[in-house]
């Protein structure tokens, strides 16, 4: 786990070394163990290490060949690289080093951009193939490692992270008004767009080809994307339950290879308890983490938010090492300019509890193991999926799965809050953006089935893609590498062949739910989702944690935005010179906010948004 960056030079020149050092230097907290940097043939590459596996000298980046053909620097962890390895050295490779790193340089020796369909981890990367005259950039099947690229100055500049690319002296940071458009809209952004102008986020599944002797257009290419689908034939539950069980221990004992210790996240719920249950049989007694919430002044529908003591009761069964933080109303405040500052781009939800359980994990391990990914595949969120379940086509369904990911401003509102930017945003459709974030419609829509894998589908893409970026972002502020044992190739495989019956309840009476509002109403009637996981994962946590609701991780916002922390939401967006008013309508956001301030409207998803964009401002632009 590391962080990178790199430069491909105008034809017939070279990279300057200082530079490429300043662009490296910006990504130190992604890899405080080590640090090198080359440039040869008009490429630059900078790699700061974590060192997790082999933490021996000889695991250095970037990485080269005996034979010089191929330069590497990697961010990642492929799980199966052991595999691979045998599968090297029997056509003869040699290996200096026990990294994963080096087998991912010589399988792309030996396979070039093909071996990257046979790695089973989350990865970024950047391949240098001199004989080729290319950088090859690539990123893992989901997501989990975020890689952004850009030109400027005739160059091409790419790297784990966009303040990489500051220090360069052709980049000029400007606002894309269209992204700043799609994120006021969904609280995301659908495909490769980001709030930089010029700076594109290279989507999940997919490689892009840099020719190092001549410049054409960017064009990306995808290699593998979801594909949820009804099987021709459903096989018996038990099957379906046996085969689940053994691929999801075999991802938790998969993602457990380190030289440094491994902790877990721990909230309470089944799928961190699941995870932590099988992590503490291969390991014994492992590091857990909770982060809960104080509630004192939370109102009635925030005061199931802390989870601390159904995560303390499975600490006790697991026998783990357990750590706990409580967040309270100044937390949020005091952590906004660090959080935005590492998440360069605000994204789904409000992340500062992420952050700070982070910072918490950091002070005890090097690796920790996360949930994520158990709802988007296995149908968590069936409030969500009833939209357009019975819709006549395609574009009827995505009309009215659009209305509800219209997450802070519904499209009749946008015209008012984004006034300053006139013409800029005329003629932008959120509807068009979103059904664009569709790449592969199912050729057959007949059935609710379809209409919910559809659904699966938009959401892995890009809600819980979202998460991933935001859980890269603030784990990796603090040198800590996030691993996510849902997302392991042959979990995913088989998540997306299962029936959607064995995932979801009576999908067909699933309520309208608002997602500002998830109290106690939300949380009881969420038990319909993830069906086949909770009789699964059952097995490994207490029967009243496999069969509670679903808890969001989110503090009592709702509440504190209209109580402790109501002058500093009113200091922030409401008095003085703020800089969000460059961009939007600022008596339209006054009444927004003020609604939510006075009890009239829950707002706290605009509202959180609201102050990320204003810090993103300041430090920013």
């Amino acid at each position: 786990m590391c962080g990178f960056a790199g430069v491909v030079t105008e034809p017939g020149s070279t990279p300057s070394p200082a530079v490429l050092a300043r662009m490296t230097d910006a990504l130190r907290h992604r890899g405080p163990d080590g640090d090198g940097l080359i440039c040869d043939q008009g490429v630059g590459l900078g790699h700061c290490r974590l060192a997790i596996i082999d933490l021996s000298a000889a695991g250095h980046q970037p990485m080269l060949t005996r034979d010089g053909a191929g330069a590497l620097v990697y961010n990642g962890e492929v799980y199966n690289f052991l595999e691979l390895r045998a599968e090297l050295e029997a056509l003869g490779h040699q290996f200096r080093s026990r990294t994963d790193a080096e087998v991912v340089l010589l399988a792309l020796r030996q396979w070039g951009a093909d071996a990257i369909r046979r790695f089973n981890g989350m990865f970024a990367l950047a391949y240098h193939d001199r004989h080729r005259g290319e950088v090859l950039l690539a990123r893992d099947r989901y997501g989990i490692k975020p890689l952004y690229y850009t030109e400027a100055g005739g160059a091409v500049l790419f790297g784990s992270e966009i303040k990489a690319f500051l220090p360069y002296p052709g980049f000029r940071v400007s606002l894309d008004r269209a992204g700043l458009y799609e994120y006021f809209t969904f609280q995301n952004f659908l495909g490769d767009r980001t709030l930089f102008e010029g700076v594109r986020l290279l989507a999940a599944g997919s490689l892009l080809k840099v020719p190092v002797r001549d410049r054409r257009t960017l064009q990306p290419v995808s290699y593998w994307d979801y594909q949820f689908e009804e099987p021709d034939g459903a096989a018996d539950d038990v099957e379906y339950a046996e085969e689940l069980d053994r691929l999801f221990q075999q991802a938790v004992r998969r993602q457990l290879v380190s030289d440094v210790p491994v902790g877990s996240y721990l909230s309470g719920g089944i799928d961190t308890g699941a995870i932590t249950a099988v992590a503490s049989r291969q390991l014994g007694s492992i590091p857990t983490f909770t982060v809960g919430f104080d509630l004192s002044s939370a109102s009635g529908l925030e005061l199931a938010f802390d989870e601390r003591g159904r995560a303390e009761r499975a600490s006790y069964l697991f026998q783990t090492e357990h750590y706990e933080m409580v967040l309270k109303a100044g937390d949020m405040e005091r952590a906004m300019s660090d959080l935005v500052w590492h998440l360069e781009e605000p994204r789904v939800g409000q992340s500062y509890p992420n952050y700070y359980a982070a910072k918490l994990a950091s002070r005890f391990v090097k690796v920790v193991l996360s949930g994520a990914g158990g709802d988007e595949l296995f149908a968590g969120y069936p409030w969500r999926y009833y939209r357009g379940a019975t819709a006549a086509d395609f574009h009827g369904y995505v009309d009215a799965y659009f209305e509800f990911w219209q997450r802070l401003l519904p499209s009749e509102s946008a015209e008012a809050v984004f006034g300053p930017l006139g013409r800029e945003v005329t003629g932008l459709s959120a509807r068009q953006m979103f059904e664009e974030a569709f790449l592969h419609p199912a050729a057959d829509l007949s059935r609710p089935e379809d209409y919910i894998n559809q659904s699966l589908y938009f959401e892995a893409r890009t809600f819980l893609h979202s998460l991933l970026v935001v859980e890269d972002k603030l784990s990796m502020a603090f040198g800590l590498e996030s691993r996510v044992p849902f997302l392991d190739n042959d979990l995913v495989d088989f998540a997306m062949r299962l029936p959607v019956c064995t995932k979801l309840g009576a999908f067909s009476d699933s309520p309208r739910i608002d997602e500002n509002d998830p109290g106690p109403k939300f949380l009881e009637r969420t038990r319909a989702g993830k069906q086949i996981l909770r009789r699964v994962l059952g097995a490994y946590v207490p029967a009243d944690v496999a069969d509670a609701p679903k808890q969001g991780f989110s503090g009592p916002d709702a509440s504190w935005f209209r109580g402790e922390s109501i002058d500093y939401v009113r200091r922030q967006l409401l008095e003085g010179e703020a800089r969000l008013f460059e961009f939007l309508d600022r008596s339209v956001v006054r009444d927004l906010v003020n609604d939510h301030l006075n009890g009239r409207v829950n707002r706290r998803l605009l509202i959180w948004s609201l102050l990320c964009f204003e810090h993103w401002c300041r430090l920013f632009l």
